[in-house]
């Protein structure tokens, strides 16, 4: 009988992470807000620096808070009350985001959202992850690399400097987020990749 009820919390934590995690607010916001389907836009990605491309920084960055919220409310719920799904619920919050069920499974990259679970599993990765990601952007200009490298940065500070042994699904994670910037990175490759402003 208890096998029946985890399997059944189970269940029920990945749908209701999912759910949460493929709420699309860049696709949402910009509908209701600017009148524009943000597919269109761009390089047709849902996320907050495709938003940012519509011109309007205030609908871009609520994208990015909303994103990154979305993550927050299921990863923390889950940690208080069925801790031991935790990573789980991470990863079906992620899948959610990249592969939204309302969107024909064609989402955004990942990024914000990976904040989000980052603060709540060790507040401190994600508050380096912020750190690496801002300093290469300072340095290179780019938001695409700038992901990139603060997301493989993590199983390795994970790993080396906290001694956590889920380093493994950081590293599933990273590699969604590498599969998901492929585009970026050919453009990177042949100097065609757009700068990123953030003021």
């Amino acid at each position: 009988m208890e096998d029946i009820y985890s399997i059944k919390d189970l269940v029920i934590i990945i749908i209701f992470s999912y759910i949460l995690g493929s709420i699309p607010f860049g696709y949402v916001l910009s509908k209701l807000f600017l009148g524009k389907d943000i597919r269109n836009i761009g390089s047709g990605n849902i996320g907050a620096t495709n938003v940012l491309r519509t011109g309007n920084k205030f609908i871009g960055y609520l994208t990015l808070c909303l994103d990154i919220f979305k993550a927050v409310i299921p990863v923390i719920i889950i940690k208080i009350y069925f801790v031991e799904y935790i990573y789980i619920s991470s990863l079906s919050v992620f899948l959610g985001h990249v592969f939204p069920i309302w969107l024909k499974f064609k989402g955004g990259k990942g990024v914000a959202t990976y904040v989000g679970i980052l603060f709540c599993l060790n507040i401190y990765l994600g508050v380096l992850f912020g750190l690496v990601w801002l300093a290469t952007l300072i340095l290179f200009k780019y938001s695409s690399l700038s992901s990139l490298i603060a997301s493989i940065s993590i199983p390795f500070i994970s790993y080396f400097i906290f001694d956590n042994q889920n380093y493994f699904f950081f590293g599933i994670i990273f590699i969604l987020i590498l599969y998901n910037h492929r585009d970026n990175i050919k453009r990177l490759k042949n100097h065609e990749e757009t700068k990123t402003k953030i003021y």
